[in-house]
């Protein structure tokens, strides 16, 4: 008889500082997975530059179980580099599913997302409901990003998404053609569209370790994606300079009225002078950060360095077994 040929499914894990969560998470993947008899997975973890001995903790598992893949990346290439490094590796998958290591995507819902993919979706994105212990500024500041996103991006971007998600192999051979190196992971997927449907479900406190993402990488996680995926503020930087002049120009001829109707000003030249001075200096120097924010973004293009560099790929296929 012909050997059976598994579907195979890709679980793509970025690591940053999580050692102390890796060795749960791999538990837990391997009771989920171990039910799913009908489907060979891989579970690729990339490891991007941790300080702690997270590849130390990967090495062991890659040796104790031929379905980890371990791609060590010379440093810290930040999150949505790590995820496109996983994903390029499973190019050859059937499915390939992102998850984070923190344990708040609950590895119990992935038959959840492959039987939604087998009904025909090519993106099977999860939502969260609730998150236990979630500051009030990111969750207004979720919120306000996806909002923002939705109106000047002309992309779909659904609020409290996460990076937890199913892509089909037809989606991840498109996301292969993208060649930027200022990238949000999640906006490049969303722009691309596909069949895609939403699976809500509550993010539990993290219980181990440290968030990988501070205040200033979400901000500039959210300049470079509005950057990414919009013209918007360089058209505001028009629109501004348009009010600017009708309105001056309305006031320039209001104080000549008043002159010639009154025979006075009613402020002095050189104050009316150094007000408007300052405002539309003000106003060209925000232009200038708004057009340097593209420019930026076009240099880091051009220059064409490749996205990350792998220092290690780690995986013991004799050694190692399979549960």
């Amino acid at each position: 008889m012909p050997p059976v040929i598994l579907t195979l499914v890709a679980i793509v894990i970025p690591v940053y500082r999580e050692s102390r969560n890796l060795v749960l998470l791999h538990q837990r993947l391997n009771l989920v997975c171990g039910a799913l008899s009908e489907y060979h997975f891989h579970f690729i973890f990339v490891n991007d530059g941790s300080p702690d001995d997270s590849l130390e903790v990967l090495r062991g598992l890659a040796y104790a179980d031929s379905r980890v893949h371990v791609l060590d990346l010379s440093r810290n290439f930040g999150k949505e580099i790590a995820l496109t490094a996983g994903v390029h590796a499973a190019e050859s998958a059937d499915a390939v599913i992102c998850i984070d290591a923190d344990l708040q995507h609950p590895p119990e819902l992935i038959p959840t997302l492959i039987a939604r993919w087998r009904e025909g979706y090519d993106v099977v994105a999860t939502v969260r409901t609730e998150i236990d212990r979630q500051p009030l500024l990111k969750r207004v500041g979720s919120h306000v990003f996806y909002w923002l996103m939705r109106r000047i991006s002309g992309v779909t971007m659904v609020s409290q998404t996460t990076d937890f998600r199913l892509y089909d192999r037809r989606v991840v051979q498109a996301f292969m053609q993208a060649t930027e190196r200022q990238r949000m992971f999640r906006g490049i997927m969303d722009w691309m569209g596909f069949r895609r449907v939403y699976v809500e479900f509550q993010a539990g406190a993290r219980t181990q370790g440290e968030a990988g993402y501070s205040y200033s990488k979400l901000i500039g996680l959210a300049i470079n994606s509005i950057t990414a995926f919009s013209l918007w503020p360089l058209r505001l930087t028009g629109y501004l300079g348009l009010l600017i002049t009708l309105s001056s120009g309305m006031l320039l001829l209001w104080m000549l009225g008043n002159f010639l109707l009154h025979g006075r000003f009613d402020y002095t030249p050189l104050a009316m002078a150094v007000v408007a001075n300052t405002f539309l200096i003000g106003v060209v120097l925000m232009a200038i950060g708004l057009v340097a924010l593209y420019i930026g973004t076009i240099h880091t293009e051009v220059i064409n360095r490749p996205l990350y560099v792998i220092r290690e790929r780690i995986h013991a296929p004799s050694g190692g077994t399979s549960p």
